[in-house]
């Protein structure tokens, strides 16, 4: 017996009720008993065994008037035809989760000077709200995540904007005013309506490069009229020699008299509580600020999901210092 073929073509495909026919007569060893399992008729599943036999050119079973048993190669392809059956089974619960929403993985990237301060709020919302929803998080630096989100390696990104980056969509989620972090016998501590232009005249300490928040600070430092070189310069006197990696180190280096520095609202108690050395200063109206939003590609599959996703998670955050996004 050979598989039927018509010529120039391929080898014809089993057809999942030629196996699924077969897979029952293999476990139960009785055409009567089998196609009662399936629901299919004697008739019928005889025929669509030996239509497989015949498209896979091999006996699989031994017929007799009394039983019927499995010839060596049914023996050994009848694992496989299970293992086939349950794979297309695996595959049908996959789509069934995948039409009902905020079920299954969610790969969400989050930047370092967000993700301790508001993962908190997500993975508690996700946990009352969306039980079904396998959450994972990835921190890393915004190209990082933009780069993983074009590639498909991530689903959604929790980070500052604008990006101006193609085929995303932004879904705003707050503004938050950045406030001055300083030594307590610093001029400016604890001050309320501290000008831009003071920024002119200080040591101000910056992330490592890559941050966005680095690059928040500089262009805030421009605005203010401050000139920066090639590099940034963040010092009054000259180019940085210090940076950090986070924000816990860079606040620790304002504690030990070695600059000021910028932190955004959300970053402040959690960083300043643990050194009583530290104060803050905040400027006057309008304070220097930034965005944070989720952040998808554009046209995404689960697009409607993101958004219910924001608009929850608007309202979760409504009890940090923030300003909520329309």
């Amino acid at each position: 017996m050979t598989a039927s073929t018509t010529p120039g073509s391929r080898p014809r495909q089993p057809s999942l009720a030629q196996l699924r026919a077969f897979a029952a007569v293999a476990e139960h060893l009785h055409f009567r008993d089998a196609a009662a399992d399936i629901g299919m008729s004697q008739p019928a599943l005889s025929g669509a065994v030996s239509a497989l036999e015949e498209v896979l050119g091999v006996q699989l079973l031994e017929r007799t008037t009394r039983k019927v048993l499995l010839s060596p190669a049914g023996e050994r392809l009848a694992a496989r035809a299970r293992t086939v059956l349950d794979a297309v089974g695996a595959l049908i619960e996959e789509a069934d989760a995948a039409r009902a929403p905020f079920t299954g993985p969610l790969r969400l990237g989050v930047i370092p000077t967000v993700a301790p301060y508001l993962l908190p709020t997500v993975l508690r919302l996700v946990h009352d709200a969306y039980p079904a929803l396998d959450l994972q998080v990835h921190e890393e630096q915004t190209a990082s995540l933009l780069d993983g989100l074009a590639h498909g390696r991530l689903d959604l990104l929790l980070l500052a904007v604008p990006l101006g980056a193609p085929g995303t969509t932004e879904l705003p989620l707050f503004d938050e005013d950045f406030v001055l972090v300083m030594p307590h016998e610093h001029w400016l501590a604890g001050r309320g309506d501290i000008p831009r232009e003071a920024l002119k005249e200080l040591d101000l300490l910056l992330l490592d490069e890559g941050h966005c928040l680095r690059d928040q600070a500089l262009d805030v430092c421009r605005e203010a009229g401050r000139t920066t070189g090639a590099a940034g310069t963040t010092s009054a006197a000259g180019p940085a020699t210090l940076g950090a990696a986070g924000l816990a180190t860079l606040v620790q280096l304002v504690g030990g008299g070695l600059g000021v520095t910028l932190l955004p609202r959300t970053a402040l108690r959690v960083e300043t509580d643990r050194n009583d050395q530290l104060t803050t200063g905040c400027f006057a109206d309008p304070a220097p600020s930034r965005r944070i939003a989720l952040v998808m590609r554009s046209g995404a599959a689960r697009q409607g999901e993101f958004e219910e996703l924001a608009a929850a998670l608007r309202e979760a955050l409504r009890e940090l210092p923030v300003r909520i996004a329309a």
